[in-house]
């Protein structure tokens, strides 16, 4: 039947049908009032977590006995072909679609809901899926791909053109087939990954290049003169401040914002163009398959992803800014995702099967990587990956993202160039890591350091330092070699200072060994929720070493540590320093270990505050017993404390 205008009907109960175009699935909700607010934000009656849809995206108002949609959000509401303009408004048709980013949503009632159904089919990105997977699998058959291994196949040139010559091949019949709705999903892909990585090479200072296995004669000058005018003419339109600094930020805002920016330059498409960005979208995106990480390349370039969480094949999750989304990414089966965690670990001598289910590694850059695959996980294949900073943070980064103050930073360099010992603890993501290489860079330069992680991540600027990385064992169960084997083993090496990426077990009493035993300054890591709880942590653990009273463990920390300082994840994935505390003795009552904090964050009411959005570190009036060390050392002013 033809559709009819909402105003030539009764009002009757209605839904919103929202449809995801990354996985194609249908959320239901019931149209109660005369006003729905959609958006990104908690607040709004209906919440789209996605960084594709603004705070507050759009409104859909009942009026004059029909529905219309108002556009609110800078990232635009498409009807059709149209991007209404914020504040325009548009009158719906029943059942008609609007898109919100990558959303696909309809107002329907009992009468049109099974003609709604009937006419959507698969969404565009789960199309372009299916083009991708159809052409690897064609490729498969016609080459041997386990022939060509990533660490072969990237240095020789031969192999590289044997499988783009068939990749044409192939995508000469493929992207004929491409109909408009999903070579318009390739383009603004294609844009946004373009734009957003230029956007990131501008701010850092990088000199832009083509990838390892793009090759001069299959990219046509013609059309990249125009796609680089076009992306230029996107970045313009975001009045950008492109540093190093406000990078994060840049891209937000690009995310944010890109939907409505990207159609003003949709219209310069030619049909010529347009092929050439799906032709060269394909080519890339198999390459990744075959050669790279796959969909995991790119996300692994953009500097304000901070985590990548593979879930099975159809699930890839980043974290932005503190706030976990799906980036709308999947893998074409398994299989592949099987075939990425080889890529990865291969290099660093371990392995993963069904006997090694569970395996820790690290990317060239020293990103961590843990992998799990069934049996230990019910959900396919898991991948995730916590980035490591090209550029390592410096302590005026911290002081910047608001981690810690001026001056809580420069009584820090004090405590760690006065040789103090300490210990850094927190949660899980919470920077306990990034704090310490911060700290560690202050070590002098004429120092012998010895570091120990499970997989190696910290890079300092020292020239005289030795890495030493955990090994598991081999297929015969031998050649295990934990931090507790290497903290033993750097004794023997004559260190000035020994840091331990992170404690966890029964090294925790080699590491009080060494404080103990002179090699002061030296620097770890442990999980724990509050001072007090690392302290207790650090009894457990040494009693996994050893059997012995607890008072005696609790006097080799008193004379081990100097200094605690905890770290915690804030309102919007912000980190920041809660406490720094001098391990001052024990109680001759209680038989507790004493903590005396020196600096706490507050809110400006006063109020210890942890995680309020308005909190600082501020100074507590204690002084620490090693303060006048650091102020006879010359290390340290008085003004520190007042």
């Amino acid at each position: 039947m033809p559709w009819r205008s909402w105003s030539m009907m009764p009002r009757m109960p209605a839904e919103l049908w929202i449809y995801n175009q990354f996985n194609d699935r249908k959320t239901v909700v019931p149209l109660a009032d005369s006003v729905v607010f959609i958006g990104r934000e908690a607040s709004n009656h209906v919440c789209l977590q996605s960084p594709f849809i603004s705070r507050v995206h759009a409104k859909l108002m009942f009026d004059a006995d029909r529905w219309c949609v108002e556009s609110l959000g800078l990232n635009g509401t498409m009807i059709g072909e149209q991007t209404l303009k914020t504040g325009q408004r548009y009158p719906l048709r029943a059942g008609e679609e609007f898109r919100l980013g990558e959303f696909s949503l309809y107002v329907v009632d009992r009468e049109h809901a099974a003609a709604v159904g009937e006419r959507r089919g698969p969404s565009p990105a789960r199309q372009a899926l299916e083009i991708e997977r159809a052409i690897h699998a064609a490729l498969l058959e016609r080459l041997n791909l386990r022939k060509f291994s990533a660490a072969s196949a990237r240095g020789n040139a031969d192999q590289i053109r044997e499988i783009r010559t068939h990749l044409d091949d192939l995508l000469n019949h493929a992207v004929g087939q491409v109909d408009k709705a999903t070579a318009r999903h390739f383009v603004v892909g294609y844009l946004k990954r373009r734009v957003m990585s230029q956007v990131a090479r501008l701010s850092t200072g990088r000199v832009e290049g083509a990838t390892e296995y793009d090759e001069p004669d299959v990219l046509e000058e013609k059309f990249e003169a125009i796609l680089s005018q076009l992306c230029r003419q996107l970045i313009d339109a975001f009045r950008l401040r492109l540093t190093p600094a406000t990078i994060k930020e840049d891209l937000w805002a690009i995310e944010d914002g890109f939907d409505g920016a990207v159609a003003q330059v949709l219209g310069q498409f030619t049909i010529g163009l347009r092929d050439y960005v799906v032709r060269r979208t394909l080519t890339k995106d198999i390459l990744d398959i075959v050669l790279g990480y796959g969909p995991l390349q790119d996300l692994l370039d953009m500097p304000n992803i901070n985590d990548i969480m593979v879930v099975g094949a159809d699930h890839i999750y980043v974290e932005r800014n503190g706030v976990v989304t799906n980036s709308g990414r999947s893998f074409f089966s398994d299989e592949v995702v099987y075939s990425i965690i080889e890529r990865i670990i291969t290099p660093t001598g371990r392995k993963i099967d069904q006997s090694t289910p569970l395996v820790d590694a690290r990317l060239p850059d020293g990103s961590r990587v843990n992998a799990v695959i069934p049996p230990l996980s019910l959900c396919g294949p898991c991948l995730t990956i916590r980035k490591f900073s090209r550029v390592p943070f410096t302590i005026d980064d911290l002081t910047e993202f608001g981690t810690l103050n001026r001056r809580t930073a420069a009584f820090l360099q004090a405590c760690v160039r006065g040789r103090m010992n300490m210990v850094i603890t927190g949660g899980t993501g919470s920077g306990k890591t990034t704090l310490l290489n911060v700290l560690a860079g202050f070590c002098g330069r004429e120092e012998r350091i010895v570091t120990i992680e499970d997989a190696a991540e910290l890079k300092l600027p020292q020239e005289h330092v030795v890495s030493l990385e955990t090994r598991p064992a081999n297929i015969e169960g031998r050649g295990s070699y934990a931090i507790r084997d290497l903290v033993r083993n750097a004794l023997r090496m004559r260190p000035d200072r020994i840091i331990v990426g992170e404690c966890r077990g029964a090294e925790a009493l080699d590491m009080l060994a060494a404080m103990n035993t002179g090699h002061d300054g030296s620097l770890t890591t442990l999980h724990a929720n509050t001072p007090a709880d690392a302290m207790s942590r650090l009894e457990t653990m040494v009693l996994m070493a050893v059997d012995m009273p607890v008072r005696a463990i609790r006097e080799q920390i008193v004379g081990a540590l100097d200094l605690v300082v905890q770290v915690a994840r804030r309102p919007g994935g912000g980190r920041a320093v809660t406490h720094i505390c001098e391990v001052r003795g024990i109680d001759d009552v209680t038989g507790q270990i004493i903590l005396e904090d020196v600096f706490v964050l507050r809110s400006r009411s006063g109020l210890k505050e942890t995680h309020a959005r308005d909190a600082e570190l501020v100074h507590t009036g204690y002084v620490p017993e090693f303060a006048e060390v650091l102020i006879n050392d010359g290390l340290l002013g008085l003004e520190a404390f007042t």
